[in-house]
């Protein structure tokens, strides 16, 4: 007998109680393992319901590079707010505990507003940090962001200088957002023709080269890497 390893010869059928005791701390590991994993069919599913309707919403997600954990979203700037005709990139990375964990979500496009880093481009949105739900889709939480767009909580900084300006220069804020999204999130229509030139020249036809361009933010290199991989 194994006197100082009572459990050592046990099975499910011996004694399933105390076999369960022994293997349960192993089976816990294994299911947190997999629930930390990426659900890559789920974002998947995620891109194309949100790409779907892209015409209609102005939002959609593409990927960043090769993994569908680093994406980028780009969302339209709201009507009737100083955003308005600008396009603006998210940059999205989804943590291995996706969709269990918020993605981690930030501009990648320079923006003047109370709840977003004008230096770092975070976030200050709930949804983003505490109030997540797994019922959230990346789409619902960039629509949350288009929102937070067009309705500030300056009492809820993330730039409390934006912040303060907001509250006491409300005109100088509308300008000085206006102005950046001018400056940052808006392409001339020059240099549009432009990118969309150079890529025809390359024997991609028009209408492909204007949609993933307007996908892409107008990013070029962006683009190209889309339309060699189409």
């Amino acid at each position: 007998q194994n006197l100082h390893c009572p459990l050592h010869f046990l099975s499910p059928s011996s004694n399933k109680k105390q076999w369960r005791l022994l293997h349960k701390p192993k089976l816990e590991s294994n299911w947190k393992r997999e629930k930390k994993m990426v659900d890559l069919a789920r974002v998947q599913k995620e891109l194309h319901e949100c790409n779907r309707d892209v015409q209609v919403s102005g939002i959609n997600v593409t990927l960043k590079g090769d993994s569908l954990t680093h994406l980028i979203g780009t969302i339209p700037g709201p009507v009737g707010t100083p955003y308005e005709g600008g396009t603006f990139k998210i940059d999205i990375t989804l943590t291995d505990g996706y969709p269990f964990e918020p993605p981690k979500m930030k501009f990648a496009t320079k923006v003047w507003h109370p709840n977003i880093s004008s230096q770092s481009g975070a976030i200050c949105l709930d949804i983003l940090k505490d109030q997540w739900s797994p019922a959230l889709t990346l789409k619902t939480a960039l629509l949350s962001i288009q929102a937070l767009l067009s309705a500030p909580e300056p009492d809820d900084p993330q730039d409390a200088v934006v912040a303060q300006q907001y509250l006491r220069e409300h005109q100088t804020f509308v300008g000085t957002a206006r102005y950046w999204t001018e400056t940052f999130a808006k392409t001339s229509t020059l240099a549009a023709d432009d990118k969309i030139q150079k890529l025809v020249e390359m024997g991609f036809p028009e209408a492909q080269v204007r949609s993933t361009l307007e996908a892409n933010g107008w990013d070029e290199n962006m683009a190209l890497e889309k339309l060699l991989s189409s």
